[in-house]
């Protein structure tokens, strides 16, 4: 009996200081949620950046204008505010784009509700008419070949598996066709190109998104048609066998304008040449607020630096936001950050960002090279019991496009994941407003990034 009483109180005494120190970082996030449920800014912010100055095209004015305006927003809540150049493309849409389905009996004319994709060419005043050829796939297009491919205008009309659970892995799935299908259809002499709005929802409006060219082929406009639209199309096709004709006065202004990345930081007070960054891009596309994508993301990276000023929270490592420019239409800001980082020798021992949306925060996804990663991510998990109460869970996976280029500094690269089911009914598309953002979703993500934050500098990440 002696014994057992004696091991019990060298067990206690041995594991109170642990018991202390959780209880103490515990009562820490716990603060940081109060704060930012309390007194947070990030929807003020993004009502700001997504109504007064709305969509954000990387090179246009309102672009330069979201650079303004969150580096003032920034400046009493950081140690100093710099302005980064990087380079960008300007592309401009353009006059509304038509598009009609025709070759119908009676010679009807139906509309259809349809974007360009960015960087695509216009097709000028006189637009663009040809028999259409629809397809699911681009090897479908390489099967078909030249013969059956020549003057027509190739119509992608592949959805997001709706049986995905994990709506960005169905986006990338689908993705390719808007993403590669005008260069690979242009090959075998397509005139234009038309593409299936990613999204799970059957509705009438349509999702814009970049598309790249081939060196060395055609450049053919493009356009996205809204899902309703692409069903109708399809419909149409199998019946009559239809031609579209494409109206758009999209073009590339500028291949390499100069712009600008937002950073701002907080100096660490023992490791400063430790970095903990936080981000997210500050471009969206023209045709709504960006306010999901990616408006929530930057205001959730300033909320960590105003919430951490506003416990009066002294880190110690540098804790540094950065506003990315031009992650939808080529990654300018995000390559040129790295570039300048690598020049300079720093180190990031973790970076996260958010470009997910600002819907409830489910989890932390985790990057690194394999060199380090088991070891970071086995000290991570560690701490996961002390955001589980808040519906956090941490898994392995990826981060994001702008702090990727960061990871061959062998830090942790970090991806803030909302829950995903409602995002692509507004990603790239004119709903992407204020309206459409819970500010308790908004704010819950900001604290639970501010939290994570939190744990890296207090309690540091050995290699």
């Amino acid at each position: 009996m002696k014994t057992t009483l004696l091991n019990t109180l060298l067990y206690l005494i041995i594991a109170s200081p642990i018991w202390t120190q959780n209880d103490a970082e515990a009562a820490m996030i716990r603060s940081i949620y109060d704060e930012v449920l309390l007194n947070g800014s990030c929807y003020d912010w993004l009502s700001e950046l997504s109504t007064d100055i709305g969509g954000r095209l990387a090179g246009s004015p309102e672009a330069e204008e979201a650079v303004r305006y969150t580096a003032q927003k920034l400046k009493p809540i950081s140690d100093n505010v710099t302005l980064q150049e990087c380079k960008v493309p300007y592309w401009v849409r353009g006059a509304k784009e038509k598009v009609y389905i025709k070759g119908m009996p009676e010679d009807a004319l139906i509309a259809l509700n349809a974007l360009a994709l960015g960087n695509s060419v216009g097709t000028g005043a006189a637009g663009i008419e040809a028999p259409v050829i629809e397809v699911h796939s681009l090897d479908e297009v390489k099967e078909l070949g030249k013969e059956v491919i020549d003057g027509k205008i190739v119509f992608f009309n592949r959805p997001m598996d709706p049986t995905l659970i994990n709506t960005f892995r169905a986006y990338g799935r689908a993705g390719d066709q808007r993403v590669n299908g005008p260069a690979v259809a242009a090959e075998f002499g397509a005139i234009g190109v038309a593409v299936r709005s990613l999204t799970t929802l059957t509705d009438d409006v349509p999702h814009t998104g970049v598309t790249r060219y081939k060196e060395g082929v055609q450049k053919i406009p493009a356009v996205a048609l809204s899902t309703k639209a692409s069903d109708q199309l399809s419909d149409l096709i199998k019946r009559y066998g239809v031609s579209l004709y494409i109206e758009t006065h999209s073009q590339m202004v500028d291949p390499a304008k100069l712009s600008h990345n937002v950073i701002a930081e907080i100096k660490g007070s023992e490791y400063p040449d430790e970095i903990i960054v936080i981000g997210g891009h500050l471009d969206s596309w023209d045709v709504g607020g960006g306010a999901h994508d990616d408006g929530a993301g930057c205001v959730h990276a300033m909320e960590v630096l105003r919430t951490l000023k506003a416990i009066n929270y002294q880190p110690k490592r540098t804790i540094r936001c950065v506003l990315f420019m031009n992650e939808e239409n080529g990654l300018g800001g995000g390559l040129a950050y790295a570039e300048e980082s690598n020049k300079k020798n720093e180190f990031h021992i973790a970076a996260i960002e958010s470009d997910a949306g600002g819907f409830t925060p489910r989890q932390f996804s985790f990057d690194a090279t394999d060199e380090v990663f088991s070891n970071y991510f086995r000290q991570i998990y560690e701490w996961l019991p002390l955001l589980e109460p808040y519906g956090i869970t941490f898994t392995k996976g990826g981060s994001g496009a702008d702090i990727n280029p960061l990871k061959s500094q062998n830090g942790i690269l970090i991806g803030l994941r909302p829950d995903s089911q409602r995002y692509f009914d507004y990603h790239h598309t004119a709903n992407d407003i204020i309206d459409a953002v819970n500010e308790r979703e908004l704010k819950l993500g900001a604290a639970a990034m501010t939290s994570l934050v939190y744990l890296i500098d207090n309690k540091g990440l050995s290699k």
